[in-house]
């Protein structure tokens, strides 16, 4: 048997390597920091001046070098989806939360309709359908994550007779939409002080028992997509 030939490495130098190992896998606090500050000025920006904002500029609102919004994100795709990824994720996560706490799904429902026009998902619709693959997985995930709530919470507030029958999902979110969804351009912040008000008597007026009979048919998530 030929003699093992013995690994001249210090111990203390083979632990440090793996230990450096280690952290490198391991994102710092500071970059998560970094992107988090970059995806909250570019979900601003793209909502008060639209998807074609400068790069440039979103790092000087994040207060980060060019190369760290490159590092993040290697193109505006990709930024892009993260915003949405993560605006949709917040706004069910708010819709659990209230179900969670109250088990009232028309609160719970109230709650995730004023979220998502605090988030300004309606502003950030546009950008689904010009900028980026619809069918990445991690919008696909998102959006079935927001729209099983949504059609949950509706079912549920139609069981306890809550909600008015004759509506359905599409209806809720293209009224969402209309009523949240500013123009582009710093004057429409202007309006922020109605949206909430408005979505109130919207939300009102889905309450069951209904006091009127609606034209048309209601419109379900996928007559949305279609649409």
């Amino acid at each position: 048997m030929p003699p093992r030939i013995a690994n001249h490495l210090p111990e203390e130098h083979t632990v440090t390597a793996t230990t450096v190992q280690k952290k490198v896998t391991r994102p710092r606090a500071d970059a998560l920091r970094n992107r988090e500050r970059i995806v909250t000025a570019a979900q601003e920006m793209f909502t008060e001046f639209g998807p074609d904002v400068p790069l440039d500029e979103i790092a000087r609102r994040a207060g980060v070098g060019n190369a760290t919004v490159y590092r993040n994100f290697p193109d505006r795709d990709a930024l892009v989806r993260e915003v949405v990824c993560s605006v949709m994720d917040r706004t069910t996560e708010a819709a659990e939360l209230a179900l969670a706490e109250t088990g009232d799904a028309f609160e719970a429902l109230e709650r995730f309709v004023h979220t998502s026009a605090d988030e300004r998902v309606s502003a950030l619709c546009p950008m689904i359908q010009s900028t980026f693959d619809q069918n990445h997985p991690d919008l696909e995930a998102a959006r079935l994550r927001c729209e099983e709530l949504i059609v949950e919470l509706m079912d549920r507030a139609k069981a306890a007779g809550q909600l008015r029958t004759d509506v359905e999902s599409g209806d809720l979110m293209i009224v969402v939409a209309q009523l949240s969804r500013p123009p582009f351009g710093a004057a429409c912040l202007n309006t922020d002080r109605f949206v909430h008000r408005h979505l109130q008597l919207f939300l009102d007026g889905l309450r069951a028992p209904a006091r009127s009979v609606l034209p048309g048919t209601a419109m379900t998530m996928e007559d949305l997509r279609q649409a």
